[in-house]
């Protein structure tokens, strides 16, 4: 993680918040946006290649994890959209930016995109939770995936006002925003999936489809498919997801 940039830290609404800012230029600011749980370190591998974009770049963990405190408040999609728009403030990054949403980050791109179209020329959304995801892919677990949760949660409590704790709330907000922004679109889809005895083909299918409604969002939406990657394209090929985020920049600014 040598290229990784310095890790700072922000008191932003009560909330301390750990965050990593990046590049150079007058491009349009890319905000890094993680998956549930996962920490700015998952970022690595895009560096040092995403900060010669010509734009700032922002990574920063959300409340509990990584650096950052735990939550004080629920941390419902409009509340981390909140808090991203207050440490974006507090470091004088102007807009509009381009927002790389990983996995359950991608719902939070997604309700930005819409409170906040005019503080957005861009969005990918890189194996990113749908909204039509929540709640549906629970019904076709495989006996081994709800067999692991249930190990998972013997071992470790969730937090009530962690942002899962909050997923349907965060969805119910995305069905109430306004509709998502005719911007430039990149949506990276891993090629790769699980063993059968971890995932149902059910899910795989329904997975596909929710896929293809993201891709649907924007009339200038191009999907991406990462055929040597699972969930984490941003790790099994960075020169993808960078290159998804050049095309975006390019389009916006052509």
């Amino acid at each position: 993680m040598k290229h990784l940039p310095s890790k700072q830290e922000l008191m932003i609404a009560g909330q301390r918040l750990c965050y990593t800012l990046a590049g150079e230029g007058e491009g349009p600011v890319i905000v890094l946006i993680n998956g549930s749980g996962g920490p700015l370190e998952a970022w690595y591998k895009l560096y040092p290649q995403i900060a010669q974009l010509g734009s700032r770049v922002l990574a920063y963990d959300r409340p509990g994890v990584g650096g950052s405190a735990k939550p004080t408040t629920p941390q419902t999609g409009a509340a981390a959209v909140a808090l991203l728009r207050g440490l974006l403030g507090a470091l004088a990054l102007p807009g509009p930016y381009l927002l790389l949403g990983h996995s359950f980050g991608g719902l939070h791109a997604n309700l930005f995109a819409r409170l906040h179209s005019e503080e957005v020329m861009g969005v990918v959304l890189l194996e990113a939770t749908a909204p039509a995801d929540v709640g549906s892919m629970r019904e076709h677990q495989t006996a081994a995936q709800r067999a692991v949760n249930r190990l998972l949660n013997l071992f470790s409590r969730p937090d009530p006002n962690d942002e899962v704790s909050q997923e349907r709330q965060t969805v119910a907000q995305i069905a109430a925003a306004p509709p998502f922004p005719a911007v430039p679109l990149r949506v990276i889809t891993g090629a790769k999936t699980l063993p059968g005895w971890m995932t149902s083909a059910a899910a795989l299918d329904l997975r596909r489809r929710h896929q293809q409604g993201l891709l649907a969002l924007s009339p200038q939406g191009v999907q991406l498919l990462a055929e040597r990657s699972g969930h984490f394209p941003q790790m099994s090929e960075p020169a993808l997801v960078i290159e998804a985020l050049r095309q975006v920049l390019a389009q916006g600014q052509g």
